[in-house]
């Protein structure tokens, strides 16, 4: 099931929310965890199993760590949270890397002359690469004591299973969701925030996203793109996968809105960034701070050195990229990402800098978008063609192929996602200002007067495609 389906829209929201709203406060936990379970389910019953699986393990990991603190053994207080770490990771690696690994080692043996040997192809849960992250960090935080172990077991199966976040994020952390686990008001104002937030991301989604999409799909899949293909390709991919990503976040902070949490934002216009750095404090923010706090400070970060620092950030990229998917485009990406995060430190770029400097703010959108190819494409074979013609290594106008496979609407709706990005760019540069909160305002306030009837006209559209699922899950 997914947010963007009329199953989802008009049977399950309606009826979880309203046994919600007239549930006593103590029991919406329960219910958080019962409707969550059947959203899971929704998709395959038999992988529900796992994810409660995962939940009792680190729920019991999490009270052993904190006995072990209170009886002062910290040797056995890491042991278990190791052990916890270690098995969250060896769920995650399984599922997510056994084809890719055997896959990978059948390369080098068939390049050898040896026979490749077979595995059972792994079905990926969607969603594991979520809640095993959420998972590592409730372990870390309690070992760590930034947060106290969860005493009521439903509340802590309601924080892994919270199906708003629960199959592309945002990564929630149990520290800063506890108290609203514990208590969390409801009101008409907060409730109407939240239906205002999750029409305006599948508004981003349903129109934006999906009508952009095959500009992108029909790019990637010509055998010798042109110039003009390539770039109209990438600049579709970076539309659609920001209104896609930013839609989906925007719909999950909203149905969490609905139910009485604040999630953390996880996108703040991320394409007005002046470098990489900046760019990661504004594109997923929940799991590049996730990245940082976990995995960055934890091989030792800018500590060590100059030289360290540098390849801690590249490491971290790079496993980065790999969570992301199972592929060595992915591997790419998250390596062309972290060598211009050391580049940008041995320069001494700000990540928050001051003013719009335009030249900047088009060298780092250059690298975002170039980033995207290998992030899009099936293989490095496939990411070679696209880049070889960006550089004009071929024909250079529109081919006939390319032309054949778009339309119109879809380049109409590629302008209107490039002006939305324009627009909400200049919205977050004078946000920055003194002087621009009404204007900021009253542009709020014109938004909000045409989403309903733009919300419609997103659903009768999604009704007449069918299906449209988020790209983040295959993640």
């Amino acid at each position: 099931m997914v947010f963007s389906s009329n199953i989802f829209l008009f049977v399950f929201l309606p009826a979880f929310l309203g046994v919600y709203c007239l549930s006593p406060a103590r029991w919406r936990n329960a219910w958080i965890v019962v409707g969550s379970y059947a959203f899971y389910a929704w998709w395959r019953l038999d992988f529900l199993a796992l994810f409660v699986l995962v939940t009792v393990v680190n729920y019991a990991v999490g009270r052993r760590i904190h006995a072990a603190h209170v009886d002062q053994a910290p040797r056995r207080a890491r042991n278990w949270m190791l052990a916890g770490v270690i098995a969250d990771l060896s769920v995650l690696g399984y599922f997510k890397y056994a084809n890719f690994g055997v896959d990978s080692f059948n390369l080098m043996l068939t390049s050898a002359g040896v026979a490749p040997f077979h595995l059972a192809d792994v079905v990926l849960p969607i969603g594991i690469s979520f809640y095993t992250f959420q998972a590592v960090s409730y372990v870390i935080d309690v070992y760590r004591r930034d947060t106290p172990p969860a005493d009521n077991p439903i509340d802590f199966a309601a924080f892994i299973a919270l199906f708003p976040q629960l199959i592309a994020g945002p990564v929630l952390r149990y520290k800063d969701l506890a108290p609203q686990l514990r208590h969390r008001p409801l009101s008409g104002d907060l409730f109407g925030e939240g239906v205002a937030r999750f029409m305006q991301g599948f508004i981003k989604k349903v129109l934006i996203a999906d009508s952009v999409a095959p500009l992108a799909d029909a790019g990637f899949a010509l055998q010798d793109p042109s110039m003009a293909d390539a770039w109209l390709t990438t600049l579709a991919y970076t539309v659609q996968l920001y209104f896609d990503f930013s839609g989906y976040t925007d719909m999950a902070i909203g149905l969490g809105l609905m139910m009485g949490f604040r999630f953390i934002e996880n996108f703040r216009q991320p394409y007005v960034a002046q470098s990489i750095t900046e760019f990661w404090r504004r594109w997923h923010i929940s799991l590049s701070t996730w990245l940082k706090d976990y995995l960055y400070i934890s091989l030792g970060g800018n500590r060590r050195g100059r030289l360290r620092t540098y390849v801690n950030l590249l490491l971290t990229m790079v496993l980065g990229g790999l969570w992301h998917g199972a592929n060595w485009t992915f591997v790419a990406w998250g390596a062309w990402h972290g060598a211009i995060l050391a580049v940008e430190r041995a320069l001494g770029v700000d990540g928050r800098p001051a003013g719009f400097r335009p030249l900047r703010w088009a060298l780092t959108l250059l690298f975002v978008m170039l980033g995207w190819v290998a992030f899009r494409a099936e293989s490095l074979a496939d990411a070679g063609r696209i880049y070889a013609a960006l550089f004009g290594l071929g024909p250079t106008g529109l081919s006939p192929a390319y032309v054949a496979a778009i339309s119109q609407f879809n380049l109409a709706l590629l302008g209107l996602g490039v002006a939305v990005l324009v627009i909400g760019g200049a919205g977050d540069r004078l946000a920055a200002q003194a002087a621009a909160p009404v204007r900021h305002r009253r542009l709020m306030r014109w938004s909000a007067a045409l989403a309903l009837p733009v919300f419609v006209a997103a659903v009768l559209k999604l009704s007449a495609d069918a299906y449209s699922p988020f790209l983040y899950f295959q993640f």
